[in-house]
């Protein structure tokens, strides 16, 4: 009589051996609340990783997927896959509404940087409230840059890393540039001749105008008028 075979043993639940970089990075991303810094990253994974190509290798992985890895403000994230944002809205706090004025601010701010509040003004054409700009710092996505070398010394306001990270931005230079904003609608196609939109740039590093804000500067006390 011919003995019969066993059949091979298969255990439950046993997934393949994966890239143990691979798990280790995506490990980190996924239990990180905020956006990572690759050198974090690499100091947790083994000295001789080719950092950038397993971040390539992540992202392919991750690229058809609900939730994508992506670069904003310098750092690495897993985020919401864009096309899904929507369907999953309804289980997410509404966003603090900003005002017409905050809105124009910001973006005044953020393309202009460093600014004044009397640029800010002069590009607006209207006086804005002090509570403007309080609401955008509060926001976290203003800051008090420095003061302006000029009589008076006014403060100087730029961008934030929370305001690259909200609006899903790698670096500033990011934002729409005139083409982009004429193509989404946002601005008229009839320019006034030599209109352009200037290249934004948020490097912290003071520039020569500017000198830094000192302890007990009135600016710094939410309670002063700046």
């Amino acid at each position: 009589m011919t003995a019969l075979r066993k059949p091979p043993l298969t255990i439950v639940g046993a997934e393949p051996e994966t890239d143990d970089v691979q798990r280790t990075l995506e490990a980190i991303l996924f239990a990180s609340a905020d956006p990572v810094d690759e050198k974090v990253l690499a100091a947790r994974l083994p000295e001789d990783t080719d950092l950038k190509a397993e971040l390539q290798k992540l992202g392919d992985h991750y690229a058809a997927r609900g939730v994508n890895l992506v670069r904003v403000a310098g750092k690495w994230a897993l985020r919401t896959a864009s096309d899904l944002g929507h369907r999953i809205a309804r289980d997410t706090p509404p966003p603090k509404k900003l005002s017409r004025a905050a809105i124009e601010t910001l973006a005044i701010v953020a393309y202009h940087q460093p600014v004044t509040r009397a640029e800010i003004e002069e590009i607006r054409g209207v006086t804005i409230n002090t509570g403007t700009l309080d609401v955008l710092i509060q926001t976290g996505w203003v800051r008090l840059r420095g003061r302006r070398k000029v009589p008076g010394r006014p403060v100087t306001y730029g961008t934030t890393e929370q305001f690259l990270v909200h609006f899903g931005l790698d670096q500033i230079e990011d934002l729409p540039g005139l083409d982009e904003l004429k193509g989404a609608g946002f601005l008229d196609d009839r320019l006034p001749a030599g209109f352009a939109v200037p290249i934004p740039n948020d490097i912290s590093t003071l520039r020569e105008d500017e000198e830094p804000l000192e302890e007990g500067d009135p600016a710094l006390d939410p309670d002063s008028s700046k």
